[in-house]
């Protein structure tokens, strides 16, 4: 997802994110030894036309049609996932923070509101480095969000953010993502761990290389033998073209052909391997799985 703050907030209506925004917890699952559920950090609103511009506009009406989506602007939750055993309270990701879009910035008063304090966090997996994901990890006063937390990302996904050349690279309307990232990421000091595709980062959780999206985007494998779930990020980012047609080419990809290809190999995936899936922009708090239907796929809300 990249673009920039000035963009979004000339072209977008902010006005609808009290209507839409969940409550506090939203969703959850038990699993044997441990806990899947999603913190809502408030929703985010962005021009339609950043998902659907690349797309077959004919073929593309009657899925508008079929979930009731606007032409003109797109509002999506933004479900940040807290994993929870005997011994980790683990974030994966840390929310936009005060200094992104109206509506979002509300981690940490919807995690005190479920009795987890910034400080009971352990630690802290990063899906990948957009603003809404990853911004939230410095509070209003520039000093870190979660004090107590191991910080954890993919090697190539840093790499590629702290990257001093990046922000040369990367277009006009994706700089603020670029100096946003390498500033915050920066700010981690030596409190980073970089892992690498299957690395297990801490018992329960492997890592899952997904991109397309950005260049090092990760999901990750959390849970136990008796039933796993994929934490998705942004890999699967909507749960309606994602699913109808992930073979199609949307706007927010940094590279569209690899997030297709990631898309479909996620979507098999999840369906070969009976896998729950946790997604970050899906609806009413992202927890769920996957089906596969006549017409696509399918995201069955749990």
């Amino acid at each position: 997802m990249f673009f920039s703050r000035r963009t979004i907030l000339k072209t977008a209506s902010l006005s609808a994110f009290s209507s839409v925004i969940p409550s506090f917890s939203i969703a959850q699952v038990d699993l044997k030894s441990s806990t899947i559920r999603t913190v809502s950090d408030g929703a985010i609103t962005l021009p339609a036309s950043l998902t659907f511009e690349t797309m077959p506009q004919n073929k593309l009406e009657p899925i508008l049609g079929e979930f009731n989506l606007s032409k003109n602007e797109l509002i999506r939750e933004c479900n940040v996932t807290l994993f929870e055993n005997n011994s980790y309270k683990v974030l994966f990701d840390a929310g936009a923070g005060t200094d992104f879009l109206s509506g979002m910035g509300q981690l940490v008063d919807n995690l005190n509101a479920v009795n987890i304090r910034p400080e009971d966090i352990t630690d802290v997996i990063f899906t990948h480095s957009h603003p809404d994901h990853l911004w939230g990890i410095l509070d209003d006063f520039e000093d870190l969000t979660f004090q107590n937390a191991n910080f954890h990302i993919g090697r190539k996904e840093w790499e590629f953010w702290t990257d001093p050349d990046t922000v040369n690279k990367v277009r006009e309307d994706r700089i603020t993502t670029a100096i946003g990232a390498k500033r915050r990421l920066e700010a981690l000091g030596t409190n980073i761990n970089l892992f690498e595709n299957d690395d297990k980062i801490l018992p329960g959780i492997k890592a899952l290389i997904t991109p397309g999206h950005t260049p090092g985007h990760m999901s990750f494998e959390v849970g136990d033998n008796s039933k796993k779930f994929l934490i998705a990020g942004d890999a699967l980012n909507n749960h309606h073209v994602a699913f109808r047609h992930p073979e199609w080419m949307g706007g927010l990809d940094q590279d569209p052909k690899l997030a297709a290809q990631t898309r479909q190999f996620l979507l098999q995936k999840l369906t070969s391997e009976n896998m729950g899936l946790v997604g970050f922009h899906l609806p009413n708090g992202g927890i769920g799985k996957v089906e596969e239907t006549s017409e696509g796929y399918e995201f069955m809300e749990l």
